[in-house]
């Protein structure tokens, strides 16, 4: 069997080495802090060298994941300094103590959020897969506030319709089972490790074996540190029924669209027909990619979010 050397990342869990800068670790600070009762962990990832092009750069991640999906994207931003915190319910931070985790709800975190840590209008706001949707109504409602916007992966089209809608509709009954269900079971058959494996090797589009290793892990490790049975469906149920364009002509901000060329989740001509819609927007498609760009292809990505902060300067 063949092995990979690993190393810890910069807030100690095993990844390979191969797939880190030696710079990651000396850039990362973790913190915590209370939004609205909750208590939430975050991570900083500073710049090795400030220049006139460094921005800050909030990160919103996607459904079940964390702060590590994006760490690839960060390490290839070295002149960026980027916070990504674990959203409420996800990771290792606290549920909503109130409300339901919505969209909306996850909007209102993100004005907690900013306030808290003093972050202005010239902040960069960047979100992937159901992050994007949370990202863009947030930006919609709060126009000002962020500048500019930038969406990975982003959900153009109602998850319920199209040819995915049947798949989307039995994974809705799978998670209204598993909350039904006695706890235990529940737990054990939302974190069963062959349903994120068929996940994962689903979205994955890479041949590069290290590299679908070190995804399928990424999954195993933290597909599964969602903080408990009601959140994880609520904002589930929110990340199937909004979608970007329903704020699109609200988006008066500029837009960047990272799109994967093989995304069958966000699929391309959802994304065309999105920017077509976005007053201002740009869209960068990389090839021979999915769902996972913040994974596969972090360095064309980090490229284009550079080029376009450079077209787009605070």
């Amino acid at each position: 069997m063949e092995t990979v050397d690993t190393a810890h990342t910069p807030d100690g869990a095993q990844a390979p080495s191969q797939f880190f800068s030696t710079a990651l670790p000396g850039r990362t600070h973790a913190s915590d802090v209370d939004v609205d009762g909750s208590n939430v962990a975050y991570w900083t990832y500073e710049p090795v060298a400030a220049t006139p092009a460094t921005r800050t750069i909030l990160v919103i991640h996607g459904f079940r994941g964390d702060h590590h999906g994006l760490l690839r994207v960060a390490d290839q931003l070295p002149e960026m300094r980027i916070i990504m915190p674990d959203l409420p319910a996800f990771g290792s931070s606290e549920p909503f103590v109130d409300g339901e985790h919505s969209v909306e709800r996850y909007g209102q975190f993100i004005t907690g959020f900013m306030s808290a840590l003093g972050l202005g209008p010239r902040t960069v706001l960047l979100g992937h897969s159901f992050g994007s949707i949370v990202a863009s109504h947030f930006a919609a409602s709060h126009p000002g506030a962020v500048f500019p916007l930038i969406l990975i992966n982003p959900i153009a089209a109602p998850a319920l319709e199209g040819p995915k809608g049947i798949m989307t509709k039995l994974a809705v009954l799978y998670y209204q089972a598993s909350a039904k269900l006695p706890r235990p079971l529940g737990l054990a058959v939302l974190r069963n490790r062959l349903i994120v494996r068929v996940m994962s090797i689903t979205m994955a589009k890479t041949k590069d074996k290290n590299l679908r290793r070190f995804i399928h892990g990424q999954h195993d490790a933290y597909f599964s540190a969602f903080a408990d049975r009601k959140s994880l469906l609520e904002s589930f149920k929110a990340s199937v029924s909004g979608h970007v364009a329903q704020v699109a002509e609200e988006l008066t901000l500029p837009v960047l669209l990272i799109a994967g060329e093989k995304d069958e989740i966000a699929t391309l001509p959802n994304q065309y027909k999105l920017m077509k819609r976005l007053p201002e927007a740009k869209l960068e498609v990389i090839p021979d990619v999915g769902h996972l760009i913040h994974y596969e292809t972090p360095v064309p990505a980090a490229e284009a979010i550079r080029i376009f902060l450079e077209e787009h300067p605070a």
